[in-house]
């Protein structure tokens, strides 16, 4: 049985439907990541779970139990805000203890678990500190404390590292995935950053406009996208029109407008003159000098020229039109000893992928 069910919820507001009619199972242990643009809903879905609001159809189960008429200060559920929400005329140690305090447990019981929690956040020499004499990643850790020093069953964390410069995003978010397997709580974590979704996460529910696009773990969102909008949403993606004009065992041909034919991996149900499109990422498109010899293993191969060029240290996008004007981004890594020869805007190039690097999604 799952931890946490979201059944058929829904949540209006007036003539907008926040939640239309979602449907998620959450197990003990998990990472789950809500996923999506700003307005599509998963702050609502999440306040929902917390009981600061109430579905107007459906149902939220905890370990099996309606959590309807159960209010938010007695569900076993924590909530971390971006805002951190710490008292500033406490100590660290104080604004951890406040939620056993209110549960009533013995001093000497409160001293021991904030001890605990404290090293557990690696944060135990700042238990006399206040506020305000404390790091944004390290308020970041004394709320994650006192949302974990009474071991709820639910931990949810609403945009929690978005305060944050992205150094430190990083390292918190190595922290978090550090913390959440020592810990064992399941954590429902909601973000718009698709590489915080991507790096933290066993599984996320993609949503846009109220609705669940995709649940499914990074790899699988990442890979096989299961529309238009995930494809486009997650990470940058190549996205060609195309329509099946064959299917094998193994392979489609697909023909797209202005470029021919090209192949792409075969998908269950789908049939000769379905509509869609191939999702291409970057990385795995390669470019050649505009004469290099074909490799055979590259059976989709196209000319183009040099548009942009946008050079990151690690790795260089390019940006090719190709001669039918349609343009292709490549995402090609800066590895090798000495200075890397880069590709100059204006260059002739070709542009080519495996017949088995994309990912075809029918309309």
């Amino acid at each position: 049985m799952a931890l946490l069910e979201i059944r058929n919820v829904t949540r209006r507001f007036g003539a907008l439907t926040a939640i239309d009619d979602v449907s998620i199972s959450i197990g003990a242990g998990e990472f789950f990541t809500l996923l999506g643009p700003s307005g599509c809903g998963k702050t609502t879905l999440l306040r929902m779970i917390a009981g600061f609001d109430e579905p107007d159809s459906g149902a939220i189960l905890l370990d099996g139990k309606d959590m309807a008429d159960t209010p938010p200060e007695r569900r076993p559920i924590h909530t971390v805000f971006q805002s951190y929400a710490l008292f500033p005329h406490m100590t660290v140690a104080d604004n951890i203890a406040f939620p056993l305090r209110m549960a009533g447990k013995s001093p000497g019981e409160i001293a021991a678990k904030v001890r605990e929690i404290l090293d557990t956040v690696h944060l135990p020499d700042k238990a006399g500190h206040f506020p305000h004499e404390l790091s944004g990643g390290q308020k970041q850790r004394v709320a994650l404390a006192r949302s974990l020093v009474n071991r709820p069953r639910l931990l949810l964390l609403d945009e929690p590292l978005g305060a944050l410069d992205a150094k430190l995003r990083e390292e918190m978010q190595v922290e978090l995935i550090s913390l959440q397997r020592d810990i064992g709580i399941t954590f429902v974590f909601v973000t718009h950053s698709q590489a915080e979704a991507l790096a933290l996460s066993h599984r996320i529910a993609v949503m846009n406009a109220g609705r669940v696009e995709q649940i499914g773990e990074p790899d699988r969102i990442y890979g096989f996208p299961n529309n238009r909008f995930v494809a486009d949403f997650i990470g940058h993606c190549n996205l060609l029109d195309a329509r099946v004009q064959s299917v094998n065992d193994d392979a489609l041909l697909l023909e797209s407008f202005g470029l021919g034919t090209f192949s792409a991996p075969a998908r269950e149900g789908i049939r000769a003159g379905a509509k869609g499109m191939l999702a291409l990422r970057p990385e795995m498109v390669r470019i050649f000098a505009g004469g290099t010899p074909a490799d055979p293993g590259l059976g989709n191969r196209f000319h183009g020229t040099v548009k942009e060029l946008v050079y990151v240290g690690n790795v260089s996008t390019y940006i090719v039109t190709l001669d039918n004007g349609r343009k292709i981004e490549a995402l090609l890594p800066n590895s090798g000893s000495g200075r890397v020869r880069f590709y100059e805007i204006g260059d002739s190039v070709q542009v080519a992928w495996r017949p088995d690097a994309g990912h075809f999604v029918a309309d």
